[in-house]
């Protein structure tokens, strides 16, 4: 059965979260092919993923990447997501592969 998986990205800069992006695509198969595809394709479909903006706070700051790694530790940061997931319609508990990007570097799989 085909479904949408999403490659996300998490830009971290300055210790401070600033963007989303996601790059999604329709795929059959087992789920470790799934996960092994998009870790392959992470540096790669970086820079063609879709940008979307990252909360701020009241004063228009961005999230410290502490704060997103409390919500991490809990499991709540799929909740940040939802914007992504809506985009993409993508169902309830999609496949993704989230890798950071941190001061410009995609710590994806080389």
């Amino acid at each position: 059965m085909q479904e949408t998986i999403l490659n996300i990205y998490l830009v971290i800069d300055k210790g401070s979260v600033t963007s989303f992006r996601a790059k999604a695509y329709e795929m059959e198969g087992e789920d470790s092919a799934k996960i092994g595809f998009l870790k392959e394709r992470a540096t790669e479909d970086f820079a063609s993923a879709f940008v979307f903006d990252s909360p701020k706070n009241k004063k228009g700051e961005y999230m410290p990447y502490k704060k997103f790694s409390k919500l991490e530790k809990q499991g709540l940061q799929y909740q940040l997501f939802e914007e992504i997931f809506e985009k993409f319609r993508v169902p309830q508990n999609p496949l993704i592969c989230v890798t950071p990007v941190v001061d410009g570097e995609v710590f994806g799989k080389k």
